[in-house]
């Protein structure tokens, strides 16, 4: 009982640290887990090419598969992990990972990378319900930010991580089959270790009659419900789905979500190709444009939380100063007077600018949620991320395919200046929302 108290805020509690810290790093592993089989496929893209002759706009479609299932999935999958618990749906999404990496393995061609994408994206759906879940329910609210920040780090270490283990495996074993098999071997050992330390994280359905949930009530006209650690049903205000969709600001934070995921996608999906197109890198060595873009995006996320400190009132200008810089150096990488060597380089600073904008755009977001909001504006949000990768995916493809290698990278720069203007406007509507409440 003693562990299921939260700390006050403040108060040192040795125990409670030692929970905290086991779940937010249970947490961080597991996201950067589902992070990591976001690019099971895009790494091996030129193998596929040359085994089954394929076009990277079929390749594209593969992505896009991937994120439909994971956008439709992560609105629905909410409801599940209210429903049944965050434990079991997080072993069934780490199941639904072993069996893409085996889908992957065995392979025969098109029909095999489409069903190994299904699986994945099914097994990515619920990891935003599933991490919030545990973190807001077991975590001391003091520490909740820096289980924020360990959250979203452990996300884009596991994209960096992805090509390097990819690439390894490939050169160490020949082959694709026992590249992905490998990774399966990995996916089961993070399943295990899941159910190993599953008492980390008990969210508390399990333990919660159903009867026993208090009905939510609507709150006083401005009022924002407390809520803290380990208390799984505080009461929250009532917004209906139809004045949900009537707020602009929901929907200026899911088109700068869409515009800075479509980014990604093409670095994420198609600069390696792209750079070896360009100055002439060989494939192995352009792949580590994403592990470096990714590595430099979460030093920058650890020092955007810094500068969301200092400049808590000014987050559309730290936005898009990071966003330009970054849009800017993308740019850059295309020019063909610049080595290929240094073109990776700057395409992987430009991760820094995307990472510092990372908690100042959380934090925008958060300021436009009502009150008693929270789950379904992050839901709604949230699935711009998805859209972007599942639109973006096909069209840099296609870029590629009519050899505009150059391409991907400026759409990526335009695509970051259409998130700095969605940045803006989210400011402009959360005022004007404000002063109206006033």
């Amino acid at each position: 009982m003693h562990a299921s108290r939260p700390t006050p805020p403040g108060a040192t509690d040795t125990p409670s640290l030692r929970r905290d810290a086991q779940t937010i790093g249970l947490v961080g592993l597991v996201h950067g887990t589902s992070h990591f089989f976001h690019l099971l496929l895009p790494p091996m893209f030129p193998w596929f090419i040359r085994e089954y002759g394929l076009s990277y706009a079929e390749l594209g479609l593969v992505v896009s598969l991937f994120f439909v299932i994971s956008g439709v999935g992560q609105a629905l999958s909410g409801f599940l992990v209210d429903r049944v618990g965050a434990r079991p749906v997080l072993c069934a999404a780490l199941s639904c990972f072993v069996l893409s990496a085996l889908a992957a393995a065995f392979a025969q061609g098109y029909t095999g990378l489409l069903l190994a994408s299904a699986l994945a994206g099914l097994g990515n759906a619920p990891f935003h319900p599933i991490d919030f879940t545990i973190l807001n329910r077991r975590i001391t609210p003091v520490r909740l930010g820096h289980a924020y920040s360990v959250h979203g780090i452990c996300g884009n270490l596991g994209w960096a991580v992805s090509p390097l283990v990819s690439a390894g495996l490939l050169a160490l074993t020949g082959s694709l089959r026992a590249t992905y098999l490998g990774i399966a071997m990995l996916a089961a050992l993070v399943l295990l270790g899941v159910m190993a330390c599953r008492r980390w994280l008990d969210d508390g359905v399990s333990a919660r009659p159903a009867a026993a949930a208090p009905t939510s009530a609507p709150a006083p006209q401005g009022a924002r419900p407390a809520a803290a650690a380990g208390s799984a049903a505080a009461p929250t205000a009532v917004l209906s789905v139809g004045a949900l969709l009537r707020l602009p600001a929901v929907w200026l934070c899911f088109s700068f979500l869409f515009w800075s995921t479509c980014a990604l996608s093409a670095v994420q999906s198609f600069a390696a190709p792209a750079l070896h197109q360009i100055h002439g890198l060989a494939l192995p060595v352009a792949a580590l444009v994403v592990t470096g873009y990714m590595v430099c995006g979460a030093l920058g996320m650890v020092a955007g939380g810094f500068l969301l400190a200092r400049l808590d009132q000014r987050l559309e200008p730290l936005i898009a100063a990071a966003l330009a810089g970054a849009a800017a150096l993308l740019l850059v990488a295309t020019h063909p007077w610049l080595g290929g060597t240094a073109a990776l380089v700057v395409a992987s600073v430009a991760g820094l600018g995307t990472g510092l904008a990372g908690p100042s755009r959380d934090m925008l977001i958060r300021r436009a949620t009502p009150p008693g909001a929270t789950g379904r504006v992050y839901g709604l949000v949230y699935s711009g991320l998805d859209l972007g990768f599942a639109l973006a995916a096909p069209l840099f493809g296609r870029l590629l395919d009519m050899q505009l290698p150059a391409a991907v990278f400026q759409g990526a720069a335009l695509s970051l200046g259409a998130a700095v203007l969605s940045a803006a406007w989210v400011g402009q509507a959360t005022a004007r929302a404000k002063a109206s409440a006033a």
